[in-house]
């Protein structure tokens, strides 16, 4: 059950977040914003969203302090930052209300009648992203929280008059149990978070726990076995999407345009409602984008609207994003971290037509990269190269005895270097005229993309 705070905001005026820098802190922070609250923020390392940040003229302190926090009644912290961050010892010291950020998105998703909550292992991003750029385009007017940035909006959240609320839900240590889903769309379920989860079985009990809270339907993805089996005890009306026989809502005449554009006939139960045509890359949106369609016709949205806005919908930030050229090569950039997501985005990649597919890939955790270890090099393998960065460990000590070597190790050809300078300067001297260059991860390494192309800003 979610853990309910109803009177959080009441009273409060000044908001400061520790590591506002973050894809789960920006959208928060941008909604408070525009609720009229005063933000303050804090963060370690300079990025592209703490430009944004300040863009909305939200003070950032970078580096931790425990002045940062003066003033505040309401310290937001991420779940990244370490136990001992002198500002969160500060704010717990403090008068100040503490709270994680899940906190915070739960509370918000309570107060919209139509919370759209979409999980996932695979796809959230993408097709919270996708769903909030089709109600815009259709006339509604949604409050979002996405996990990468959005171009139309200028960010990962906005505020709007409506009573929908698209979130994106991540279940990472069950923070989306702090959610209160009205309809919860589920993308697919896939062995992730091990060090937390331990094993599938507890993933999906977690995802029915999920399903079990939405209040009004659960849309769910038929071919998934496993999103499927999350679906026990569930009371609230269930609609199916994807490519079996018997599913409420599938992809029928699927065709490929260019190599990796799909399109295909939008049925419900036989009936053809509408061709859609994609303009994101890749198989893997086909069934993202049939739980979108599902997801925005219950919201009002007419099979014709479909038809006409979701072939606008070009990605999220750091979702197979174009970054530009150098020496004759393309530089691309895509989130992709686990081993299913980084099949699905080099698939694609090599069927795009380049001389060759250079994968440049930053493990994230040592617990994802020992568990996945030989699933991550089997995968890294579809690429013609390959080039390993030091793990990210992020909020793990390593523990496991993992290093980015064992990794290169198991992927024949691949090249192992731990600063992005070093293979900012190794690409530039092997990759050539006619080659894409792919950096893939959660971490920072889209900086070796700035590097590539010149913006040594940072």
């Amino acid at each position: 059950m979610a853990v309910i705070y109803e009177d959080l905001l009441k009273g409060k005026q000044h908001v400061h977040f520790i590591g506002i820098g973050g894809s789960g802190m920006f959208p928060l922070a941008q909604i408070l914003h525009d609720k009229g609250y005063f933000i303050t923020g804090s963060d370690n390392n300079e990025t592209d969203t703490l430009a944004l940040v300040r863009g909305l003229g939200i003070p950032v302190h970078l580096g931790h302090d425990p002045k940062n926090i003066e003033g505040a009644d309401l310290v937001v912290y991420t779940a990244a930052i370490m136990k001992d961050n002198p500002e969160l010892l500060a704010a717990k010291a403090s008068n100040a209300t503490v709270i994680e950020r899940s906190v915070l998105l739960g509370v918000i998703s309570r107060q919209y009648p139509n919370a759209v909550c979409i999980c996932g292992t695979h796809g959230k991003t993408t097709s919270t992203a996708m769903l909030t750029q089709l109600l815009l385009d259709c006339g509604a007017d949604p409050t979002a929280v996405i996990g990468g940035k959005l171009r139309s909006i200028g960010g990962n959240g906005r505020v709007g008059k409506s009573e929908t609320f698209v979130c994106e839900s991540c279940e990472y240590v069950d923070t989306f149990l702090k959610l209160s889903p009205d309809v919860s769309v589920v993308l697919n379920i896939d062995r992730d978070h091990l060090e937390y989860f331990k094993n599938l079985e507890n993933i999906i009990r977690s995802f029915n726990a999920f399903n079990k809270m939405a209040s009004k339907m659960v849309i769910v993805n038929g071919d998934d076995e496993n999103s499927m089996r999350s679906l026990d005890g569930v009371t609230v009306p269930i609609l199916t999407f994807g490519t079996k026989e018997g599913l409420d809502y599938t992809a029928e005449n699927i065709a490929v345009e260019r190599g990796v554009f799909y399109q295909y006939d939008l049925c419900h139960r036989g009936e053809t409602l509408c061709r859609i045509r994609l303009g994101v890359p890749g198989r893997h949106n086909v069934l993202n984008s049939l739980a979108v369609c599902v997801a925005a016709l219950q919201c009002g949205v007419t099979p014709a609207q479909l038809e006409e806005h979701l072939p606008h919908f070009g990605g999220a930030g750091r979702r197979f994003e174009f970054l530009g050229e150098v020496n004759g090569f393309t530089v691309a950039d895509d989130y992709a971290h686990h081993p299913a997501e980084l099949e699905a985005t080099l698939k694609v990649a090599t069927q795009m037509g380049y001389n060759k597919v250079w994968a440049v890939f930053q493990p994230f955790t040592f617990s994802r990269t020992s568990i996945l270890l030989d699933d991550f090099a089997r995968v890294l393998q579809i690429a013609d190269r390959a080039v390993i960065t030091a793990i990210m460990g992020a909020r793990e000590i390593n523990t496991y005895g993992i290093h980015a070597k064992d990794l290169a190790d198991k992927v024949p050809g691949s090249v192992q270097l731990d600063t992005f300078p070093e293979v900012a300067d190794y690409l530039l001297a092997h990759v050539e005229p006619g080659d894409l260059v792919l950096t893939l991860g959660c971490g920072d390494v889209y900086k070796i993309d700035k590097l590539l192309l010149g913006e040594k800003k940072n």
